[in-house]
């Protein structure tokens, strides 16, 4: 899931469930590409991790050339480029993901890029990608307007809202990063994480027991 907010960009993810032996650093799914771009994917990760490292790259070279950081645009252009490029040639396969590219621009506008397998690119004020998007997207629709992202923390409480449409285990198995113009990417700490959870449960509680009411 992400979101664009007045200030701020939310990427939130449903975690892959990590074998007892395995560490659960080698699964993540939101990577940073520069200082101030950040991704988070659906689909397969060798082929993300092949896209990350080109883009990485690109970043660098691209500030190295110019003196100026890459724009938002243009590195959601060369990797949906790049994608495109892998679907008309002889004897490869297409990249097996699509990409949520978030973060901010040097004069400190949010944006938030979704990327398709087939190289298209399209800007979005909140989207979904992976498993059950249609459900989370729907919510979103629904959910989305200008006072719900008002805030860095009314922000992050949409994305959640939205990924519990979905995830069964509640914050145990999301994970969240957030951008602000200036400083680089955060994680939410697990703690920070179920107390939003458990406020929203609260909420959702309260306007079960509303509705009952009335229909008595």
């Amino acid at each position: 899931v992400g979101v664009r907010g007045k200030d701020v960009v939310v990427l939130g993810i449903e975690k892959k469930s990590v074998a007892k032996l395995q560490d659960p650093r080698t699964m993540r799914k939101i990577c940073s590409l520069d200082d101030h771009v950040f991704m988070a994917f659906a689909g397969l990760n060798a082929d993300a991790r092949i896209l990350v490292n080109r883009a990485r790259i690109e970043c660098q070279s691209h500030k190295l050339t110019v003196e100026d950081p890459v724009t938002l645009e243009y590195i959601t252009r060369y990797i949906a480029g790049l994608k495109q490029r892998y679907t008309q040639s002889n004897g490869r396969r297409p990249f097996g993901i699509s990409t949520l590219i978030a973060g901010f621009d040097y004069d400190g506008t949010p944006h938030l890029y979704q990327t398709d397998p087939s190289g298209t690119y399209h800007e979005w004020k909140a989207n979904v990608i992976g498993r059950s998007a249609k459900t989370v997207r729907e919510f979103l629709e629904k959910n989305y307007n200008s006072d719900a992202v008002e805030s860095e923390d009314s922000t992050i409480r949409l994305a959640v809202r939205a990924l519990l449409e979905v995830v069964q285990s509640g914050g145990k198995n999301i994970e969240v990063a957030i951008m602000k113009f200036g400083d680089g990417l955060k994680l939410l700490e697990r703690e920070q994480l179920d107390v939003i959870v458990a406020e929203i449960d609260k909420e959702k509680e309260e306007a079960e027991k509303k509705r009952k009411q009335k229909k008595k």
